[in-house]
């Protein structure tokens, strides 16, 4: 397996610190509000990464932190007259209604900054007697000059790195770079004690502190979106290389950005849509498939047309195994019949096409073309002349192949019977509103898609035929 290493800008061979085993930590949100969709492709990319090392047979631990306090937080709360925390608690559960809507699995642990304090104070002081940060008035920053391979992750030296950011301009400061790991109380914020004072921690040095302490000094994946590259992800390695004396993270990860209609996603742009949103409009194997069909890598347009392609795409997908399942009810022969050994050895040729993708740092894009040729393949050669044996087999296989990237996992069977449901109530009130038009047209309907409906005294009733 070949992973893509932001540090080396290579692909390299992935080797776990312990051998099958993956220590991984991926930045998370902010929760000030519902996450929007560049987030989302985010935390579908890493999903599906963690999905595939466990897939491939590894046993990952998988953190994702909240921020629960930060600048942000702090304003909305203050402008609703709550506390942070009562702000905190709300979004982190509405995080976990929409990820889990977009079969996101939970992470091992979902780490909150707010509950680290302490090992986060002990961290800034082991920085400070270390001589890397130093105090003033109450702040903590950390000297970026002190850290002599700071730029290494975004490629850049301090000089490059200073003139290509926007810096705020603070004269305490012993130079513009350095940033700070603890912040001094403001009005109307909340705090906590520390030897430099009442204060609360800065951003960089929260991810530092809850993986150290979580995962150990050195972890094997690191992720993010590529926006945390500098300053986030460059900062985080020099607080906790100077700190530790280790490397940090042997690979790091950045999806691109999401665009929408081919501009940066903005507010101002009227151009921004929240997960929920498209939820609501879309089936989350939509919005998954849509994500993936692209290499995390490469920048993604998101627009309505490319939305709607994904969910053409996904019903070509459950189409296919729709048909598999009734097949099943329908075959008449059970075993494998002696023709469909070597047809078997060639359906497993796209599960190993399918890895070969995969283990090519994840190339999400190819290894569902790979899922399309199978597809392809067994609506060509699947037919009720087959086995159950070999029915139940591709059914497996396509349903396998879904797994590390969370797809193809609903029957379509219960799917099946919820429309039927729905429209034998449509036809019940439209022969109630003696709209016989309509309801001769649901009753047709369904018998050319082998439903037949039957009007009994308790009720009407439906069977599928051949």
């Amino acid at each position: 397996m070949k992973v893509f290493n932001t540090m080396t800008r290579q692909k390299e061979e992935f080797v776990t610190i312990n051998q099958g085993k993956v220590n991984m930590y991926v930045c998370g949100p902010t929760v000030y509000d519902y996450f929007h969709i560049g987030n989302a492709r985010t935390f579908l990319v890493f999903d599906t990464i963690r999905r595939y090392l466990e897939y491939r047979g590894y046993e990952v631990k998988f953190i994702q932190n909240f921020t629960d306090i930060d600048d942000k937080m702090i304003n909305r709360a203050n402008r609703e007259e709550i506390s942070v925390k009562e702000l905190g608690d709300r979004f982190i559960q509405e995080y976990y209604k929409d990820a889990d809507n977009l079969n996101v699995k939970r992470a091992t642990v979902n780490p909150r900054a707010t509950e680290f304090m302490d090992e986060i104070i002990n961290f800034v002081k082991d920085l400070v007697d270390e001589g890397y940060a130093y105090e003033v008035d109450g702040d903590v920053y950390f000297s970026t000059k002190e850290f002599k391979e700071y730029g290494k992750l975004s490629g850049q030296s301090i000089e490059d790195l200073q003139a290509g950011a926007r810096i705020s301009i603070d004269e305490r400061k012993k130079d513009p770079m350095d940033f700070a790991v603890w912040k001094s109380k403001k009005p109307g914020e909340p705090a906590w004690k520390s030897p430099w004072g009442m204060g609360r921690p800065g951003w960089h040095i929260e991810c530092s502190c809850m993986a150290n302490k979580i995962l150990g000094e050195t972890i094997d994946i690191h992720g993010g979106g590529i926006d945390l590259v500098f300053p986030h992800h460059e900062n985080e390695i020099a607080q906790s290389e100077a700190r530790n004396g280790k490397v940090f993270s042997k690979y790091w990860m950045h999806s691109a950005y999401l665009n929408i209609n081919n501009k940066k996603m903005s507010k101002s742009l009227n151009n921004f849509f929240t997960a929920r949103e498209i939820l609501q409009r879309y089936d989350a194997d939509v919005v998954r498939l849509f994500m993936l069909s692209a290499h995390y890598r490469t920048p993604l347009n998101f627009s309505a047309e490319l939305l709607e392609s994904a969910k053409a795409s996904n019903e070509r997908l459950y189409n296919a195994v729709s048909n598999l399942e009734r097949l099943l009810e329908e075959v008449k022969v059970e075993s494998l019949m002696e023709s469909e050994r070597d047809y078997i050895k060639n359906l497993d040729s796209y599960k190993e096409k399918f890895i070969e993708k995969m283990d090519d740092d994840f190339n999400t894009a190819d290894a569902i073309s790979v899922i399309f040729d199978l597809v392809k393949d067994i609506n060509t050669n699947i037919s009720v002349n087959s086995s159950k044996k070999l029915v139940e087999y591709v059914l497996d296989l396509i349903r396998d192949l879904g797994t590390p990237l969370g797809i193809l996992q609903k029957s379509t069977v219960y799917d099946l019977e919820e429309e039927i449901e729905t429209l034998i109530e449509e036809r019940q009130k439209a022969r109630k509103d003696k709209d016989w038009s309509l309801a001769d047209k649901i009753r047709d309907d369904l018998k050319a898609r082998g439903i037949v409906l039957e009007d009994t005294p308790q009720g009407v009733r439906w069977k599928k035929v051949n």
